[in-house]
């Protein structure tokens, strides 16, 4: 059973401070547990997604090692859970996730300066925060945000290589965008997910909130909320879009797509999903009520600045 952060015992005190400072206080139940929110950034160019396995290596590998040295606590106390399974390639900017220590901490700063220093450059938390018991990173998600990238030139900018996918066929961003509109609702997305990895039964059923299209120069970014995606929903929504804007489709064949609730339908118009470098993770809402603060915990840590100690010049 979760305790709230303001069912203290009195702290300890310990001569000796961790990588991630001293916890400020234990609990005797081994069942009480305070919980912690973590939004993480990645470039997910060198691992093989999220989801938790040693090799080839993952986000939340890197994330859960840290961790266990910060917090010294083993992997399966941690309980670590993130809000999405980004596949292998795919970056994230607001990548959710949480984890529960059987202490408290007084101030976040430290456990979170030690996190960033642990971990490879390509793996940043943004924020640790306090979280209620009934928080879950996953289960109390109100929307996800994706991003995808395209670069629509000649020739691809070498610097956005690894994070848009290049299209040298000129795309109409109209026509793109009338189409994107109809994936707008309450559907049945079984013909744009591929076949699940077998981990879990996922409800084809989803609610698109909105799909902008929007041009940006020679960069056109295509940003959808939704309810939740499937296995590769978002970047087989995109390929789609990319046929239409190319002109060897019209809009309406979203709609008719849909409808059938087949993937192989789908592949008669597009066949592979667009590559994974140009899609990010880049927000991931809750209920509001999920998101307050315990009583009587810290503060959130964004992260702190290095002060510079001012000297007095001397003069000559």
């Amino acid at each position: 059973m979760l305790t709230l952060h303001s069912a203290l015992l009195p702290s300890l005190t310990s001569s000796n401070i961790s990588l991630a400072e001293e916890p400020n206080h234990m609990l005797n139940s081994a069942f009480d547990r305070f919980k912690w929110r973590l939004v993480i950034a990645y470039d997910g160019t060198r691992y093989a997604g999220w989801q938790y396995q040693q090799s080839p290596p993952t986000v939340q590998c890197f994330v859960e090692k840290a961790l266990v040295r910060a917090t010294k606590l083993d992997r399966k106390d941690l309980l670590l859970v993130g809000a999405s399974r980004t596949d292998t390639g795919v970056h994230a900017w607001g990548q959710v996730a949480h984890f529960v220590t059987p202490f408290n901490y007084h101030c976040l700063d430290s456990i979170h300066a030690a996190l960033n220093g642990i971990l490879p450059p390509d793996i940043r938390v943004r924020e640790v925060s306090p979280a209620l018991p009934e928080f879950h990173a996953r289960f109390s998600v109100r929307s996800k945000v994706y991003q995808y990238k395209i670069y629509n030139d000649a020739f691809m900018d070498p610097f956005l290589r690894c994070y848009a996918y290049h299209s040298g066929y000129k795309l109409n961003a109209g026509v793109m965008r009338e189409a994107a509109k109809y994936f707008v609702g309450t559907h049945d997305f079984t013909a744009f997910a591929n076949v699940s990895r077998g981990d879990r039964v996922v409800n084809p059923v989803k609610t698109i909130f909105r799909f902008d299209v929007v041009e940006m120069g020679a960069l056109l970014q295509l940003e959808v909320e939704g309810t939740g995606f499937m296995y590769r929903q978002v970047r087989n929504m995109v390929g789609l879009l990319m046929e239409i804007g190319k002109e060897a489709i019209p809009p309406e064949i979203v709609p008719e797509i849909l409808a059938t609730r087949n993937r192989r339908e789908l592949a008669k118009w597009y066949a592979m999903a667009t590559p994974p470098q140009g899609l990010c993770l880049v927000d991931v809402n809750y209920k509001e009520e999920h998101l307050r603060l315990p009583s009587g915990c810290p503060k959130i840590s964004f992260g702190r600045y290095h002060s510079v100690r001012k000297c007095k010049i001397p003069v000559f």
